[in-house]
């Protein structure tokens, strides 16, 4: 019986959630990874092929979705970091995942297609999500600065006096 209770205990059970959370994570940042690695291969193969090729007209919908494709990849990377931060820190770390929330939606507004601006609830709702993670980031950004300020103001020794 002491066993079942250490095991499925919470300090027990909190222990075995978080083993598996650590796993899991290092699964899925591999399997990531490797996306990462596979889809950057396949850009560069076809933006290679596309300037070899005499017929490609980049000032169409190709640079929007060579483009396109360079910021889905730059947003995997940033969660490929966001992943690997949490396993170094065992902390999600808010400011990383603002930024990449910030570069996904600007993502979508670089590649809006045509006819978009007919759609002015898309773009309201695209702007508001902008203001609305870059205030966020900014302010999570301000505080986080100001307590390393606070943490560094700290007295050293305890006597004012040999801390001027």
């Amino acid at each position: 019986m002491r066993f079942f209770k250490s095991v499925w205990g919470d300090a027990g059970y909190l222990k075995f959630i978080d083993r598996c959370e650590r796993q899991l994570a290092k699964v899925l940042g591999l399997v990531l990874l490797v996306l990462i690695a596979a889809a950057s291969l396949q850009l560069v193969w076809q933006v290679f092929w596309s300037l070899v090729s005499p017929n490609t007209a980049w000032l169409n919908s190709r640079l929007m979705e060579v483009l396109g494709d360079l910021l889905s990849l730059l947003i995997a990377l940033e969660v490929l970091q966001n992943i690997t931060s949490y396993l170094r820190k065992h902390v999600i770390q808010i400011e990383l995942v603002l930024l990449t929330a910030i570069t996904a939606v600007s993502r979508k507004v670089i590649v809006l297609p045509h006819g978009a601006e007919a759609k002015p609830q898309l773009l309201a709702g695209l702007g508001l999500a902008v203001l609305a993670l870059t205030a966020s980031y900014w302010l999570v950004h301000s505080l986080s600065r100001e307590s390393s300020v606070a943490t560094k103001k700290e007295p050293a020794t305890g006597n004012p006096e040999l801390d001027l």
